[in-house]
């Protein structure tokens, strides 16, 4: 009737469950992620509507994507959510304007480096789109600076994410390790600062249609497709290796032969992580350790502690200690490392420095990739890892917690997939490639296979049936 008030239209509601309680919740930093089809990049948007419309244009919000592409996709349904509202867009910059003033700017850090432009700026929200899209927690740790207000609006930042990625090991490791059920706030204990795991799960979207599980069965293989729906963790979606296994490749530090030929593997770095691994040579004479596998029985990881930091030492830094770590090695070993430490540029190279320090290197092989027929450094990685098939021909101490850590979460390269995505922390990796690309290995026959060959080399059995084929 005239003059009567009228309803109010709901452009969007949080869905109960994870979605209100993520509105809901008062921590500093919220991780809210796991299955795909949550609901998550919803309940972001619907988060900043509720605090530009507490605080008015003193709310001021920043949005983060890895890529332009995924960011577009989210500035589309922001305008799907926002415009009813009466809200405003632009697109240089991109950004929404709330009818009370408050803004959202949308922005992509395609690098690391790209979070350095925006050190001096205030926001009282972050939001950070698909965390395990970021190889490192570098860029976003970045953002934390940005996150003040003159106003006194409460400073929060939120992140959401699905297993997998190239990210998949930090996030797993800031977030999920803490408390893998959610729920239960942490306390940073260097910061202070409280954060909080919220899992997300298909069955809480109730707007999915009837097809989309199927649809998402019908996307990859069965490892991904379960991370996706469970929002499995201890799943590594797209891993380069789902080979290892820590069953299979890691065993207890324990002693060695000392008759076993030992050599060491090194990747070099400075700003980035260097890594030092040591192998041992089986002779057989171990049951466990078949005949010429190769047993990782020490490493020395170059790393601040932070993700992907390194401790910039100098060459003789970490020569000398190499060498204090191989004192009980018994007689002066060699190794191989990666090429760059022989260039020249200006004076003598990193391995020259090493070497007057007595430790010794020669050229790695660094074939990445088959070239020419010939195997490539992860071939060779996978062949030993994966053996005989019955046993595998490479082996871990557990005390080599860095290259544990980081070989599983190694994800394919999105341009080059029979590479490793380099932007992950691949150091302890490459060391290892190294390593096993100066040992080649080839699996050894299986019984059906050593019968008598023709003059071709083919099996006698397979040629005659070739013949009479």
């Amino acid at each position: 009737m005239d003059g009567a008030a009228q309803a109010p239209v709901i452009v969007w509601q949080p869905q109960r469950g994870p979605q209100t309680a993520f509105l809901a919740c008062p921590v500093f930093e919220i991780f809210f992620g796991g299955a795909r089809g949550g609901g998550k990049t919803d309940a972001v948007l619907g988060e900043w509507a509720v605090h530009a419309d507490r605080y008015g244009k003193s709310a001021i919000g920043l949005m983060v994507r890895r890529s332009r592409v995924e960011l577009t996709e989210t500035f589309e349904r922001a305008k799907t959510i926002f415009t009813p509202l009466g809200a405003s867009f632009t697109t240089m910059p991109m950004r929404v304007v709330m009818p009370g003033g408050a803004r959202l700017t949308f922005a992509y850090l395609e690098r690391d480096a790209d979070a350095e432009a925006y050190q001096g700026h205030s926001y009282t929200r972050v939001y950070v789109e698909e965390a395990g899209n970021f190889p490192t927690a570098a860029p976003i740790l970045k953002l934390f600076a940005t996150l003040r207000s003159g106003d006194g609006v409460p400073c929060q930042i939120r992140l959401t994410g699905n297993p997998g990625g190239p990210g998949h090991q930090w996030v797993k490791a800031r977030y999920i390790d803490p408390d893998p059920l959610g729920w239960r706030v942490i306390t940073d204990a260097e910061s202070g600062l409280e954060r909080v795991y919220i899992p997300s799960r298909v069955g809480d979207n109730t707007h999915l249609g009837p097809d989309y599980v199927q649809r998402i069965k019908a996307s990859g293989s069965a490892t991904l497709v379960k991370a996706w729906l469970d929002g499995d963790w201890s799943i590594i979606a797209g891993a380069f290796f789902p080979e290892f296994s820590t069953l299979s490749h890691v065993v207890p530090a324990q002693e060695l032969p000392p008759s076993w030929a030992r050599f060491r593997a090194m990747d070099w770095g400075s700003a980035k992580p260097f890594s030092v691994g040591w192998y041992a040579i089986s002779d057989g004479s171990m049951s466990r350790f078949p005949r010429g596998a190769l047993i990782r029985y020490r490493e020395w990881y170059g790393s601040t502690g932070e993700p992907n930091t390194g401790l910039r030492m100098t060459a003789e830094q970490v020569a000398d200690g190499i060498l204090a770590r191989e004192k009980a090695d018994g007689p002066r070993m060699l190794g191989v490392a990666d090429p760059a430490i022989f260039s020249e540029d200006g004076g003598p190279s990193i391995g020259e420095r090493m070497h007057r320090r007595g430790v010794i290197f020669r050229r790695a092989d660094n074939a990445r990739v088959a070239q020419r027929g010939a195997m490539g450094g992860w071939d060779q990685v996978r062949a030993r890892l994966i053996g005989d098939g019955e046993k595998p021909a490479l082996y871990l101490f557990d005390t080599c917690r860095d290259l544990i850590r980081t070989l599983p979460g190694l994800q394919h390269d999105k341009a080059r997939a029979e590479d490793v995505d380099t932007e992950g922390e691949d150091h302890a990796a490459d060391e290892l490639r190294y390593a096993c690309m100066s040992r080649p290995y080839i699996a050894p026959l299986k019984r059906d296979d050593r019968a008598p060959r023709d003059r071709y080399g083919r099996n006698e059995r397979v040629a005659e049936d070739w013949k009479t084929a």
